[in-house]
């Protein structure tokens, strides 16, 4: 459970995957998947939480920020409406990008907004192209890796080899 008690936890939604021709007549979201995390705003050893789902709304994203964030946190996120329930809970500021504001008085998802660019750009440098049926196990992978970044990697690996070959 992430304790945003001393430090503010970050949540925000992105989409990945799908492409759209200029020419269609389909939302920006279409074949799209939607990605739903909160990260601690902890400088350096913040973990992060996320999952994939159909649809990025309320009725999704507020039972996933009541189970992984400890009652009286403050929550950072933008102005989407899917937050507008969160200060019944929580203690909730935003910032508002659609008025180009990415900072006020120390509000800000830029933690959260990091992480969704890493997996992005590792998505697209490492795999290319990643099927919705599968998003969520590259997912699981991103989100571990971030979460054990000052970890030396090599010995787990080397551990979890040799546990394999007994």
């Amino acid at each position: 459970m992430l304790n945003g008690t001393t430090n503010p936890v970050q949540a925000d939604e992105t989409y990945i995957g799908g492409t759209r021709k200029r020419w269609q007549q389909q939302s920006q979201w279409a074949n799209k998947t939607a990605v739903i995390g909160i990260v601690e705003a902890k400088k350096g050893s913040g973990k992060v939480k996320a999952f994939t789902t159909k649809h990025a709304d309320a009725s999704v994203t507020i039972p996933f920020l009541k189970a992984h964030i400890k009652p009286g946190s403050t929550i950072h996120t933008d102005e989407s409406r899917i937050y507008s329930r969160v200060k019944r809970d929580f203690d909730h500021e935003f910032v508002n990008h659609s008025k180009y504001e990415y900072v006020k008085a120390g509000v800000h998802t830029n933690t959260i907004e990091g992480f969704w660019g890493q997996l992005k750009r590792s998505i697209d440098g490492t795999y290319h192209c990643v099927s919705p049926k599968y998003l969520g196990n590259y997912l699981h992978e991103f989100t571990y890796r971030y979460n054990h970044r000052d970890h030396p990697v090599f010995p787990v690996l080397l551990h979890s080899a040799a546990l394999r070959v007994k």
